[in-house]
C-alpha cells in the first residue's frame, strides 16, 4: 500500500511540480505569466489525454513526440543528462519509506 501512495497519492505534486516549472522556465524565457500558465497547463492536458486514451506506453507516445536532431530531444537530453528517471525514482523511494515509518508510527501508538 506505501507504493501506491508514492505513486498514486504523492503522485499529482510530482506532476504539479514539473508544471510549475515548465511555467517559471517560460516565463524566463519572456513569457507573460498567464500566457506560461496556460501553455504549461494545457500541455499538461493533452499529454495526459494523450497518455490515458491511446493506450499507447508513455515510452512509445515520448518517442513519437520526439523529432531526431531537434528541440524534443534537445530537451530530454537535457533532463536525462540531469538523472530525472533516476530522481524520480529516489523520490517515490522516500515516499514509500516515509509511507512504512508512518505506519510503524501509528502502529507503536496503538500499542
Amino acid at each position: 500500500m506505501d507504493v501506491v501512495t508514492a505513486v498514486s497519492g504523492s503522485g499529482p505534486a510530482y506532476f504539479f511540480l514539473l508544471a510549475e516549472a515548465v511555467q517559471q522556465a517560460a516565463e524566463q524565457h519572456g513569457l507573460a505569466p498567464a500566457t506560461a500558465r496556460l501553455l504549461s497547463e494545457q500541455t499538461a492536458l493533452g499529454a495526459a489525454r494523450m497518455l490515458t486514451e491511446s493506450q499507447v506506453p508513455a515510452t512509445e507516445l515520448r518517442h513519437r513526440v520526439t523529432s531526431p536532431g531537434g528541440t524534443t530531444e534537445a530537451a530530454l537530453a537535457a533532463l536525462f543528462g540531469g538523472g530525472l528517471p533516476d530522481l524520480v525514482g529516489r523520490a517515490i523511494d522516500a515516499a514509500v519509506e516515509r509511507g512504512r515509518s508512518l505506519s510503524r508510527d501509528s502502529d507503536d501508538d496503538q500499542c
